[in-house]
């Protein structure tokens, strides 16, 4: 055994990799020998991230035939990106039940040959690891993880749970509730919780990796514990009441009719987690039912949506240095999340009290990213405070982030003319103002467009780009990299009342204004909107929003549109006079001091009349919308308000909840009857199909 670890050598790790040569007859996997000791590289051909298919599995089986004498096996990836980013989403879609046993039943088969072998099997996994690459790490008997490695199965926003042995691997490993956490909130597990947990045995920096593999060789690393919670997991009354506690904490978040998953991800652990291997022959048939699910079949839909907005953020933006003028809340979090993304952010403000709230506001996103103290510091290093604007001068981007005051703006943009250094693109955050009537004070229209961040953009992945007819397609291209490199999606829109997003959602909220003013309660008409899937009612959105950017906005679509719109009703005018603007004041339509808005809702609460007066007012703007070309294609809207807005996603966003519906035409029509010309059906919807 001496002369075999003796042959272990300092590897260069992923980036020395591609010099590996590939397995014999394999396409995506890289080996290397060394006396005893087998690497297997996995090198998903012609992209920057492995994901576990129906190949890397046929492959590894083959492999495992020819192992021959091999005293030790390492499995790693040859990627930066990470050890995989989980399963091929493209090789399950549209799967019929039998089809998809068939596929997960070949995987689990491999993966139990890779457990069952006879030798030291050490999976070394680096940056994402999710999903089935997870479930292939935890088929090795020690996982070695690298600095800054996150380990999750994310599989539940797909309406799924996972499908190659995870359900009963990682609750036997560590210990069963926190695994059952990890998996119902699909969130990845941050290397030093994953050291803590047992869900890695060492975690080590790349230049001790081949320590570590020697150790985890030699048996010397750590023997894990098994704590006694484990052990009492296994027994019936314990995992029963565990269960029970899982399945009251789902039903605040999400219902079993909506989403299914984490119901029966909860139903497989309770009726089988004493039982692994009961527990993996029920884990392939429930994933198989899910699989199938109306709410799967729309997750993967919007999996694919997001795949698509992310191709469009293509290229590189050369933008290095980001000036970013308002240091409100948006300004604070577009300088914060620049920031951290790498780019060089300067921030100014005509008060300095703002500016350090930025800086406060910029720790505590960096500490909810579960940056490390070296990062946060470096991100903290690169967000300057800049009260005198000295960064407008050599700055790449501006972002003009000021309050909705159309002099304001041109105030500011007046000031940039001598001050900007030549190509720098100016864009601004506005959200409720037409950019016709901004661009002609920018310093160069061509160089000038909407980027329109929704808040907070610390969690919102959306990114309005917003075109006028003067800009140049150059500007616009950069800008939608720039989007890709701070880890947003894209969608391009052209000017228009509202751009997309906020066409769409304005009638969601000002029709709920109505009701107020007919007298209905905002407790029922927010709880009716939950319980049709939307993250949050309409009241409680307003006043999230602000009460005032809701009456902008409003005016903009009243002056901007042909049609009619729900009138604001006068209280709400006399309301944001008094001060009272929702949620950031303490009081708006909720008095937060007394109340808070409802957070969840029963499958009774979802009253059909309320539903259509919200709701089908919402796709009857995303029709105008596409009719009027102000996005590209129903795909890319349902994509923006999903994205944009949490549009009930397992309904598929407002276009595909119509093209399901079918009726919503005749349903318009009959709204306009009882409450007037804003339910007029658009002229779009004779093209719709």
């Amino acid at each position: 055994m001496s002369d075999f670890l003796d042959t272990l050598t300092p590897d260069a790790g992923p980036d020395g990799a591609s010099d590996v040569p590939r397995a014999d007859n394999a396409t995506v996997w890289r080996r290397s020998d060394a006396q005893g000791l087998v690497t297997l590289w996995l090198d998903c051909p012609d992209t920057g991230t492995n994901v576990i298919s129906e190949t890397v599995l046929r492959e590894l089986d083959g492999i495992l035939d020819a192992l021959g004498g091999a005293k030790a096996l390492v499995i790693r990836s040859a990627k930066r990106s990470g050890f995989a980013a989980g399963a091929d989403i493209d090789g399950f879609a549209g799967l019929d039940r039998d089809s998809a046993l068939g596929l997960i039943r070949q995987g689990h088969a491999v993966l139990d040959r890779l457990a069952a072998l006879d030798i030291p099997t050490i999976a070394v996994i680096h940056g994402n690891t999710l999903g089935g690459g997870l479930e292939l790490a935890l088929a090795c008997d020690r996982r070695i993880g690298i600095d800054g490695v996150k380990a999750g199965f994310p599989e539940i926003q797909l309406g799924l749970h996972p499908g190659l042995g995870g359900t009963f691997r990682l609750t036997r490993l560590i210990d069963p509730v926190e695994a059952m956490q990890a998996m119902l909130t699909g969130k990845s597990i941050h290397d030093r919780k994953a050291k803590r947990l047992g869900l890695v045995d060492a975690l080590v920096p790349e230049r001790h990796v081949d320590a570590a593999i020697e150790a985890a060789i030699k048996g010397s690393l750590p023997e894990r514990d098994t704590d006694f919670k484990a052990g009492a997991m296994r027994l019936s009354p314990a995992r029963s009441l565990a269960a029970t506690r899982m399945r009251q904490e789902a039903a605040k978040s999400v219902p079993r009719r909506h989403y299914p998953a984490p119901y029966a991800l909860i139903d497989l652990w309770h009726d089988h987690g004493g039982d692994a291997d009961a527990m993996q022959k029920a884990e392939i048939d429930s994933f198989a039912t899910l699989l199938e699910s109306a709410t799967a079949q729309a997750l993967i839909r919007v999996f694919f949506l997001r795949r698509a907005l992310k191709s469009g953020a293509k290229g590189a933006s050369d933008i290095a240095h980001v000036h970013v003028i308002g240091a409100g809340a948006m300004g604070a979090e577009i300088a914060a999340w620049a920031a951290l993304r790498g780019k060089r952010v300067t921030l100014e403000d005509v008060k300095l009290d703002p500016l350090g709230k930025a800086v406060q506001r910029a720790s505590k996103i960096y500490e909810r990213r579960h940056l490390s103290g070296i990062d946060a510091r470096d991100a903290l290093d690169r967000m300057m405070p800049d009260p005198d604007g000295l960064g407008r001068a050599r700055a790449d981007l501006v972002i003009e982030a000021a309050p909705e005051r159309p002099e304001l703006k041109e105030k500011i943009y007046s000031s940039l003319v001598d001050a900007m250094k030549p190509g720098a693109i100016l864009a601004t955050n506005t959200s409720s103002l037409r950019l016709e009537t901004l661009f002609d004070a920018a310093p160069d229209p061509a160089l000038f467009a909407g980027l329109h961040f929704f808040n907070p953009v610390s969690r919102m992945p959306l990114v309005e780009l917003v075109s006028h007819d003067g800009v140049a397609a150059e500007t616009l291209d950069r800008l939608a990299a720039l989007v890709g490199e701070l880890d947003r999606l894209p969608v391009r829109v052209r000017d228009y009342p509202g751009f997309l997003v906020n066409r769409v959602l304005a009638p969601y909220m000002l029709e709920a204004m109505q009701m107020l003013d007919e007298g209905m309660e905002k407790e029922r008409i927010d709880r009716t909107a939950l319980a049709f899937g939307m993250p949050m009612g309409p009241v409680a959105l307003a006043d999230q929003v602000g009460l005032d950017i809701c009456l902008e906005v409003a005016r903009s679509l009243g002056k901007g549109l042909d049609r009619p719109v729900a009138e604001v009703p006068d209280w709400l005018v006399q309301k944001v006079d008094n001060g009272e603007t929702g949620r950031k004041s303490g009081k708006g339509l909720y008095d937060y001091d007394k109340e808070s808005p409802p957070e969840t809702a029963s499958d009774d609460d979802e009253e059909a009349r309320i539903v259509d007066r919200l709701i089908l007012p919402m796709c009857n703007a995303a029709v105008e919308c596409l009719r009027e070309g102000v996005v590209s294609d129903a795909d890319q809207l349902d994509a923006a308000m999903i994205f944009g807005t949490g549009w009930a996603p397992f309904r598929g966003g407002p276009m595909q909840y119509a093209r399901l519906r079918g009726d919503v035409p005749d349903a318009l029509r009959a709204l306009e009857g009882q409450h007037g010309p804003r339910f007029a059906p658009d002229p779009g919807w004779d093209g719709f199909a």
